[in-house]
């Protein structure tokens, strides 16, 4: 009876195994989309908020609300709640994920000294972040219908303490004895590069400029002449500009900015891809020369001309020669993300491979496909896939968004899965955040950066700093071999022992950095992952 109800046990183990594995193999997202009905009080608020600068004044004309709809429109008031767990069994978490949540205010603020203080600085600094970032080429103009006003509503650019020639200004209303235009800026003043006979020009070279005429044609064929100079030095910024006429008005943006500056690399004229010319290989390395000389070993047997940086926080570092070999020393356990800033601001190439220094490449680790997907794609970066010792071949790819919360913060919302396939690459998805063996555009990834603080267990923490920057793909046909972790503990040397104590012992000062980061740094008040 014992022995048939073990076998029982096991069999409800091993299928409840595969249910879980199924579904972790299973394509997109699995996420679920609330539609849920909201309270109708507050969605009214809403609308009314949303819609009052925007549709005039038309105050008495009832309306109902599309509530599926409606619900959706971003209300400012993020909340992050974890899902209620309504039962626990063996594998439960795997059979049916359940929505985890983390307060940061409130992680860290109870343990900071002063957590008043240290949230009115949180808000004065991001106070400053917003005036930093704001243009007002942010603000929504709406230009009204049957206005006789004629004017550009955007890509008009001028470079600072330029000149250019407004285009697309007219006036298109009903003859009448006189026509008269205003123009007014802030940071720039206004002329006319020709002049035209029966028109009047008043404060040409001032801010304020006044034309006028009776007869229309003409004075539509002096708006063709109007300038534009920026007179407000600024790398980036934008004027606004009231354009208007008797009993009407619009505004329009002129953007004030230098050009971007490209970043080109000369790769030659190679019908096919030199992978040496266009690809460095980064790692970091940390009491493990044995899987480094393996992982360099493995590279060399199938690229044996591409460059290999290296960056090494040792307390006594050993000596790492060979061909296209570059070895940085650091500061002892300086830490993980410090050492991928510094290998990275060594690449001189078009494209970075980050790799671990516990990989190796096989037959299946394709930096060509990684390369052909980069040039005939928009990503900034592409991932792999990570092949471990017992066979098992991960991807690791989430989804991240952010949603705003008022006063307290944002909703920080991670999720496992995907956007969308590919199209022409059918085993490439986009993500926000993959695994750690991903190949990108070098100067993407130093804008982006690491942060030097997050020392030994960090990797979220990029893709979260990149949100809104790099556009990120994951293949699941190109593939790095990882060294086997599995091994007795007797079996262990010293140095893997001293290894492990700096990568996987618990550290209060790593976890309350953590915290900081999330909470101040990226002003998150709470995150919740599936």
């Amino acid at each position: 009876m014992r022995a048939t109800f073990k076998k029982c046990l096991v069999l409800i183990l091993l299928v409840g195994l595969l249910l879980a594995l199924f579904h972790a193999w299973s394509p997109g997202t699995g996420s679920a989309v609330d539609i849920r009905p909201r309270q109708g009080g507050l969605l009214k608020k809403l609308i009314e908020e949303k819609t009052r600068d925007t549709i005039g004044d038309y105050h008495d004309i009832a309306y109902n609300i599309k509530e599926d709809v409606a619900g959706n429109v971003a209300q400012n008031t993020c909340m992050c709640l974890a899902d209620k767990e309504s039962f626990h069994l063996p594998f439960s978490n795997l059979l049916f994920p359940s929505v985890r949540a983390h307060k940061f205010d409130e992680a860290f603020l109870a343990s900071h000294p002063d957590p008043e203080g240290v949230k009115h600085l949180r808000a004065k600094e991001y106070s400053r972040f917003q005036k930093r970032s704001y243009t007002p080429a942010d603000v929504l103009i709406v230009a009204e219908a049957n206005s006789p006003l004629q004017y550009p509503t955007q890509g008009v650019e001028v470079r600072p303490l330029k000149t250019i020639i407004i285009p697309g200004l007219g006036l298109k209303e009903e003859k009448g004895s006189n026509h008269r235009v205003y123009l007014t800026a802030t940071l720039g003043v206004f002329d006319v590069a020709a002049t035209v006979d029966e028109v009047s020009v008043e404060g040409d070279g001032e801010k304020h400029m006044m034309l006028s005429s009776s007869h229309l044609p003409a004075l539509n064929r002096q708006l063709q002449f109007v300038t534009y100079t920026n007179t407000v030095f600024h790398p980036k910024t934008a004027d606004t500009v009231h354009f208007a006429t008797d009993g009407h008005q619009s505004f329009f943006t002129v953007k004030v900015g230098h050009g971007t500056i490209p970043t080109l690399y000369n790769t030659g004229y190679e019908k096919e891809y030199n992978i040496s010319a266009l690809v460095t290989i980064a790692t970091k390395t940390f009491l493990r020369y044995d899987k480094l000389k393996e992982l360099i070993d493995s590279i060399r047997k199938y690229y044996p001309t591409v460059t290999i940086v290296i960056a090494d926080d040792n307390e006594h570092p050993q000596p790492v020669t060979g061909p296209h070999i570059d070895h940085y020393i650091m500061p002892f356990g300086k830490g993980w993300f410090a050492g991928r800033n510094l290998a990275v601001s060594q690449v001189t190439t078009k494209y970075v491979l980050w790799v671990d220094d516990d990989f190796f490449f096989t037959t299946n680790t394709k930096l060509e496909q990684m390369v052909d997907i980069l040039e005939k794609t928009t990503l900034d970066l592409v991932a792999g896939s990570v092949r471990e010792a017992t066979g098992y071949t991960a991807t690791f790819r989430h989804t991240i968004s952010v949603e705003e919360g008022g006063e307290e913060g944002d909703c920080l919302h991670i999720r496992k899965g995907y956007h969308h396939v590919i199209e022409g690459f059918p085993n490439c998805v986009v993500a926000d955040a993959v695994i750690n063996f991903f190949m990108g555009r070098t100067d993407k990834v130093q804008q982006v950066g690491f942060n030097p603080r997050l020392a030994r267990q960090a990797h979220l923490e990029f893709f979260i700093d990149g949100l809104g920057s790099l556009h990120i793909g994951s293949c699941s046909d190109i593939i790095v071999n990882h060294a086997s972790k599995i091994q007795l503990p007797w079996t262990k040397t010293e140095s893997q022992k001293t290894y492990d104590k700096f990568r996987y012992s618990p550290s209060s000062n790593d976890h309350n950095i953590h915290q900081e980061v999330f909470y101040f740094k990226n002003r998150f008040k709470c995150e919740t992952s599936k």
